[in-house]
């Protein structure tokens, strides 16, 4: 199927990768910002340790869509696009500014699959982020999936309809200037991102595509919001379909009836499904 040596992908199962990092408050300072929010952060909110252990690599070391070149740490996968599709988490203990961290990587899984467009490759990723006091603060499994470019006159999937019904609602208007900046916070080269002519006349998007963790950034921020008292426990997400900078979408909630969790969903213009999450509070 599709040419893909997946015997020999499957070869980085195993592979781990250590990475070490110092807490500091200006990026914590820098994504509140971002999402309008007037607090100075001593304690990491969730999600937030995605602003460290960034992927720094030099220039001579960056692909044409501007992330990392292939292979490394993670397999070489064969397929022009590269997508993070979701991720299940669990916060254990507060990271706090000043903290010495470390992450701890894992490949647990790669794996080849036929799509309607094509051969999909997904690998699987666990990280584990401990603090100076020693155990799991975070973990994190991580979905990556590879797929082709779609073929000429290929009709996107059918979306699916977000719920109707939702307790709480938060409207937002993805200009290039969010995206900018959480594409900085986050060193993030992807040029989809940011770069107009890249995203529409190379890879066919009708605009700049939201990047998926600033889409659940804002779902975990909208039960901040809302649940201003409470602590996230766990957060699983998974992205349905791509949103853009050419409209706005809106971040919906509802939480149980006990309020000890809380379904989420990112819906566009069209009241398409775009990204779907469940948050559990304590």
């Amino acid at each position: 199927m599709s040419g893909i040596d997946i015997d020999h992908l499957r070869q980085w199962i195993g592979r781990r990768e250590t990475l070490n990092d110092l807490v500091s408050a200006a990026p914590l300072a820098a994504l509140a910002a971002t999402l309008d929010r007037e607090e100075a952060c001593a304690v990491v909110p969730p999600l937030a340790h995605w602003l460290s252990f960034l992927p720094i690599v030099p220039m001579a070391a960056v692909g044409p869509d501007g992330h990392p070149a292939r292979g490394g740490f993670l397999p070489p996968v064969p397929l022009p696009r590269r997508m993070w599709a979701g991720s299940r988490l669990g916060f254990h203990q507060p990271v706090q500014v000043g903290d010495s961290v470390q992450r701890i990587s894992e490949i647990t899984d790669v794996q080849l699959k036929q799509g309607q467009g094509g051969a999909l490759v997904f690998v699987k990723v666990r990280h584990t982020v401990t603090g100076p006091a020693g155990g799991d603060a975070i973990t994190e499994e991580q979905d990556i999936v590879y797929r082709d470019d779609p073929r000429p006159g290929e009709a996107p999937a059918p979306p699916r309809p977000a719920p109707e019904q939702a307790a709480w609602r938060r409207t937002i208007h993805p200009d290039p200037v969010l995206l900018f900046r959480f594409s900085a916070l986050t060193f993030n080269g992807h040029r989809i991102h940011y770069d107009r002519a890249y995203a529409t006349g190379v890879e066919g998007y009708p605009g700049l595509v939201v990047h998926g963790p600033l889409i659940a950034t804002l779902l975990v921020d909208l039960v901040r919001r809302e649940r201003p008292d409470a602590r996230l426990t766990a957060f699983r997400f998974r992205a349905v379909r791509p949103l853009f900078d050419t409209a706005s979408f809106e971040v919906c909630g509802q939480p149980t009836q006990d309020g000890r969790s809380v379904s989420l969903w990112a819906r566009d213009t069209g009241g398409a499904l775009c990204m779907e999450a469940t948050a559990d509070l304590a």
